[in-house]
């Protein structure tokens, strides 16, 4: 999980400060270096941690905090936003479209980086938001390159241009007219990288920009490089200009420092992130939201994001209407574990919720889900509306057709017995509900 690490170390650090009453320059002195420090693990560039800590002594030192009776509070919230703002501040930064097409981008970055795959996870973006992208084929150098794009490309579903290996400038020029003559209004150009920079590859870049008006540079990194990664992004930005990043293998990346440096060395904003291998698996960079995954206050509106991607509306309020009445049956529930197989599994789901990055996600058996479906699939139509018609003969038939035992059969119906008793309860007395698990009434929650 992305800043696994830089996560548990602040919030071991916020810990330590919330055992406290009043807080002294001292301690907060010792946890801005405890702070520091976790950053500098992380990967943070050495000068961005140190200004970092710096920001936020100043501000925790203030009366703001001082005379707080929350004062571990005032300094949680200091740091949220000061991550926020060493990430780009509370907007994220969207890619311009010109209102009159078509919009040119360029994919730029070290060979190994993800350039090819996330051309197209950016034309597949832009494709949901109703736009008619073009992937246009300039690496004209790696072996297969061309039917790497055309692959990613048709399971996109944009259509790629491509005239095999002849001048990259020479491509991007008529693909732009392609573009113009078959209403493509996005342009996005994959060009070619090397394992290093070199003045070869800079020239390219140069000549493609001097053949077409490019409107946006994005420079693809990877996250895991960590300050090679921004030291990267700052040599190409000084070569050839870059407008933003798309930073990829955020997924597997456990200590974010690219994340955190890239805006502060090299003045660009990060615009997208990969956050899987799949063509769905692109986000448009959120600093706040990111902020809050750090200090484990979750992420609740890319969940929310998430849902709405994967489900329509009238499912959903089909679904809440069926819980609600009580009417919620395996059916049901086999539907929701495909809804939360697309939103990135349990695993994914618990940096977005509020605390949930203090559970091991390597606790979570994502197995189990298959078994349960395995289950519920091998039931009747009848038994799956009412599983009371499930006796000890359909249980054994269940469970052999299932590959599973007697016992896991038992486990999931007393599962599901007892969350229709859930619902029951609060259908009588949604507040009191709400109260005896801690939600502060359901409504307000």
């Amino acid at each position: 999980m992305a800043f696994e690490s830089l996560s548990d170390r602040l919030s071991g650090v916020f810990k330590k400060l919330r055992g406290k009453g009043k807080l002294t320059e001292a301690d907060i002195k010792a946890a801005m270096r405890e702070v520091r420090m976790a950053l500098l693990e992380a990967d943070v560039n050495y000068k961005v941690a140190k200004d970092f800590c710096a920001q936020v002594s100043e501000r925790a030192m203030g009366s703001e905090v001082m005379e707080s009776l929350t004062p571990a509070q005032q300094v949680i919230k200091i740091v949220n936003e000061e991550l926020t703002r060493l990430m780009g501040g509370e907007t994220a930064e969207r890619i311009r479209i010109k209102s009159k097409p078509p919009t040119i981008l360029i994919m730029c970055g070290l060979q190994g980086n993800g350039k090819t795959t996330h051309a197209a996870k950016l034309g597949k973006y832009f494709l949901k938001e109703g736009h008619r992208p073009l992937l246009v084929a300039c690496d004209v150098y790696r072996p297969a390159a061309i039917d790497q794009l055309q692959v990613v490309g048709k399971q996109a579903g944009v259509p790629v241009f491509a005239m095999g290996t002849e001048k990259p400038e020479i491509i991007a020029a008529k693909a732009v007219a392609h573009a113009k003559d078959h209403g493509n209004d996005i342009v996005i150009l994959d060009t070619a990288g090397r394992l290093q920079i070199d003045e070869a590859l800079m020239e390219e870049l140069k000549r493609i920009k001097q053949a077409v008006s490019v409107d946006e540079t994005l420079l693809v990194v990877d996250a895991m490089a960590g300050q090679d990664a921004v030291n990267v992004a700052k040599t190409f930005n000084e070569q050839i200009g870059v407008d933003g990043i798309v930073l990829t293998k955020t997924d597997g990346d456990t200590r974010g420092g690219a994340a955190l440096s890239v805006l502060a060395v090299t003045g660009k904003p990060i615009k997208f992130q990969g956050v899987g291998e799949k063509l769905d698996d692109l986000e448009v960079f959120h600093p706040g939201r990111m902020a809050g995954r750090i200090l484990g206050m979750g992420d609740v509106l890319t969940l929310i994001e998430k849902a709405q991607a994967g489900q329509d509306e009238k499912q959903a309020q089909e679904t809440a209407r069926r819980l609600m009445e009580n009417k919620f049956d395996m059916n049901d529930m086999l539907a929701q574990f495909d809804q939360m197989r697309k939103m990135g599994g349990a695993s994914a789901m618990l940096s977005m919720i509020p605390g949930g990055s203090k559970i091991d996600p390597d606790k979570i058996d994502e197995k189990q889900f298959a078994h349960i479906e395995a289950i519920i699939l091998s039931m009747t139509k009848a038994e799956r509306e009412k599983p009371s018609l499930i006796n000890p003969k359909r249980k054994r038939r269940i469970a052999a057709g299932s590959g599973t035992t007697v016992e896991e059969v038992n486990r999931l119906l007393r599962q599901f017995e007892a969350m229709q008793k859930l619902m029951k309860q609060f259908k009588r007395n949604p507040k009191g509900f709400g109260r005896r698990f801690g939600m502060g009434g359901m409504p307000r929650f």
